[in-house]
C-alpha cells in the first residue's frame, strides 16, 4: 500500500483536530490524564503526527524499501491508523452518547488494526473499561476504509446488546455460520467461507471449543478476527475454556483495558465489581445516589422473604421498576430456601397467581404471562439454551402454547406442543450460569452459606456485572466474604493453550533458522 502525489491540505486537519482534542484534556480533564501528562502526551502526539507519521504516509515506498517488508507496510498502517483514530476520537468527543474516549481506548483501536495484520486479536477488560467504545471506534475506522465487517455473539441476548451498543446489526454465531439443524451442520465452512474481511465476536468467554472450531473453519484466510470478552467471568457452559486458554498461551496478540471511564467510576456496581475481582470486599456504604446495596440477613427464610418483597413491592414502589421485565433474581444454585426452584414458585405465586389459561405439568404450572427460559438448544425453532421469553397464549384444544422471545432482529414468537414443554422452565429466578451474556436493569442476588459449593469470586463477579442500573445483594455477610475470598476456578482439562504454545515455538524456530 502506498500514497502517491502531493499531500492534500485536508490531511493537516486530522492532526490539528487531534491536538485540539488532547489540549481539551489538558484544560478541562476530559480524559483521565493529569494536566502535565496530558500536555506531554499532546506534544508527543503532535511530534509523531507531524513527523514520522506524515513522512511514512507520504514516502511509504521509500521507507518500505529502506527498512524492508513487512515493516514498511506495518509502519504505514500504524501511521494511517493514528491519523484516522485521532479523527474518530474527535468525532466521538462531540457525541452526546459517548462524551469521552479514554487514551487506552484510542491505543486499543490502533493495536487492534495493527494486530489485524496477523489475523487474530483479543480485546479484554472488565465492565466500564471501554470495550464497547473501542468496538464503536473500530467500526468507524473500518467503515472509513470500506471494509466489510460482521458482528456476532454467542446468544441472541448478547447479539441484541451488541447491536444496541454499536448501532450496527449483530447476529448470533449460529446464524452467522448458517447452522442447519436437519443435519447438524454449518453451511459456512472452509469450502463456503464467510464473505467478510473483519469479524468481531463479543461475549467470547461464552464460546466453547466446538463453536470456535466451526468459526475458524468458516473464516477466509485473508480475514481478520477480533475476539472481545471478559476473561474473569464464568467460562462457557460447553466444553473448553477458550478465552482463558488463548490469553494464557500468549501466542495470540491481546489488549487488556484496565482504566475505568469517568461515567463508570460513578457507578458503584462497576466499581464494586472491580473490587471483588481484585479480591476486595465491596463498598456497601449506603448513599442516596447509590446503585449498589447489600442487605444483611442471617436467616435464609428471611432472605427469601426480603427478595420477594423487593421484587413485588419495594423496588417498583420506590424506583418504578417493572417486576416482570426489569427485575431479575440470580441465585448460585437450584436448591434451598433461596435457590432458583423455590424462588420461582414463590415469585410466580406473587406476580402471576392467576391467568386466563394455564397448563399443569406434574408439580409445576405454566400460565399466560409467565416469564420462562429455554434450557436446551432447539435449532428447528431457532431458540437456544438461556433464551428468556414470556408465555403469550395457551391453547388446550390443540395442546400448544406460544412464547415471545426478544431476539436481535425483534420479537420472535415460538410455538410449543405440550410434550415439548420440558424445554421451558420458569425464569423469575435463574442461575448465574444461565444469565451469562445478558444484562438486566435490576439484579437481586441472594447469598447464603448453604450455597458455599458455588460461592466463588468469578460467579459473584459475573452476577453483579449483569446489572445495568441497580444491584441488590441480600444475605449473610459471611457468605459474601466467602465468595470474594474464593478465587478458585473450576479446573477444566483442556489442551488448547499447550498446543498453541508448541505451534508458536515451532514457528519461531523455523523463522530463526531462515
Amino acid at each position: 500500500m502506498s500514497v502517491h502525489g502531493p499531500m492534500p491540505r485536508s490531511a493537516w486537519v486530522f492532526p490539528a483536530l487531534a491536538v485540539l482534542f488532547f489540549a481539551a484534556d489538558t484544560a478541562s480533564g476530559v480524559l483521565f490524564i493529569p494536566s502535565v501528562a496530558g500536555l506531554a502526551f499532546a506534544v508527543a502526539l503532535l511530534a509523531i503526527l507531524f513527523g514520522t507519521v506524515f513522512a511514512a504516509v507520504h514516502h511509504a515506498e521509500a521507507i518500505a524499501e529502506r527498512i524492508g517488508e513487512p515493516y514498511g507496510t506495518l509502519l504505514l498502517t500504524l501511521a494511517v491508523t493514528i491519523i484516522e483514530v485521532a479523527l474518530i476520537a474527535t468525532i466521538m468527543l462531540g457525541e452526546k452518547a459517548v462524551p469521552t474516549l479514554a487514551r487506552d481506548t484510542v491505543f486499543a483501536v490502533v493495536m487492534i488494526v495493527c494486530n489485524g495484520l496477523v489475523g487474530i486479536c483479543i480485546l479484554t477488560g472488565g465492565p466500564g473499561t471501554g470495550k464497547s467504545t473501542s468496538i464503536r471506534a473500530l467500526l468507524m475506522l473500518l467503515r472509513m476504509r470500506k471494509i466489510d465487517v460482521a458482528l456476532a455473539a454467542p446468544t441472541g441476548r448478547a447479539a441484541k446488546r451488541l447491536s444496541e451498543a454499536t448501532g450496527a446489526q449483530a447476529k448470533t454465531l449460529h446464524r452467522l455460520l448458517e447452522y442447519a439443524p436437519h443435519d447438524n451442520s454449518y453451511q459456512r465452512n472452509e469450502d463456503n467461507p464467510l464473505p467478510y474481511q473483519f469479524v468481531v465476536v463479543d461475549e467470547f468467554s461464552m464460546v466453547d471449543i466446538l463453536l470456535f472450531y466451526h468459526l475458524l473453519k468458516a473464516l477466509p484466510r485473508e480475514s481478520h478476527l477480533l475476539l472481545v470478552g471478559d476473561a474473569d467471568q464464568l467460562p462457557s457452559v460447553g466444553p473448553g475454556n477458550v478465552l482463558r486458554d488463548l490469553l494464557r498461551c500468549e501466542a495470540v496478540p491481546s489488549i487488556r483495558l484496565t482504566e475505568l471511564f469517568r461515567q463508570a467510576k460513578q457507578s458503584k456496581i462497576i466499581v464494586n465489581a472491580h473490587r471483588i475481582n481484585a479480591g476486595h470486599m465491596p463498598n456497601t456504604k449506603v448513599e442516596a445516589t447509590s446503585d449498589f446495596f447489600f442487605m444483611a440477613e442471617e436467616d435464609p427464610l428471611r432472605v427469601q422473604q426480603i427478595v420477594l418483597e423487593l421484587v413485588q413491592r419495594r423496588l417498583p414502589a420506590r424506583y418504578h421498576f417493572k417486576p416482570m421485565t426489569d427485575i431479575q433474581v440470580l441465585s448460585p444454585m437450584y436448591k434451598g430456601p433461596v435457590g432458583v426452584s423455590i424462588l420461582n414458585e414463590k415469585l410466580q405465586a406473587h406476580l402471576n397467581p392467576t391467568s386466563a389459561a394455564q397448563v399443569e405439568l406434574g408439580d409445576r404450572v405454566l400460565r399466560i404471562g409467565d416469564k420462562v427460559m429455554q434450557i436446551r438448544n432447539n435449532y428447528d425453532k431457532g431458540v437456544f439454551n438461556g433464551d428468556v421469553g414470556w408465555i403469550r397464549s395457551i391453547h388446550k384444544e390443540n395442546a400448544t402454547l406460544k412464547v415471545e422471545f426478544v431476539e436481535e432482529a425483534g420479537p420472535l414468537f415460538v410455538s410449543y406442543e405440550f410434550h415439548e414443554l420440558d424445554e421451558l422452565i420458569l425464569a423469575y429466578a435463574v442461575t448465574v450460569h444461565k444469565s451469562q451474556g445478558s444484562e438486566y436493569p435490576v439484579v437481586i442476588i441472594p447469598l447464603v452459606k448453604e450455597h458455599r459449593m458455588l460461592l466463588q469470586r468469578n460467579l459473584l463477579y459475573t452476577a453483579i456485572t449483569r446489572a445495568k442500573r441497580f444491584c441488590v445483594l441480600v444475605g449473610q455477610p459471611y457468605a459474601l466474604e466467602l465468595a470474594v475470598r474464593n478465587d478458585r476456578v473450576a479446573l477444566r482439562n483442556t489442551a488448547l493453550a499447550e498446543r498453541l504454545m508448541i505451534l508458536s515455538k515451532d514457528r519461531s524456530s523455523t523463522l530463526t533458522s531462515l
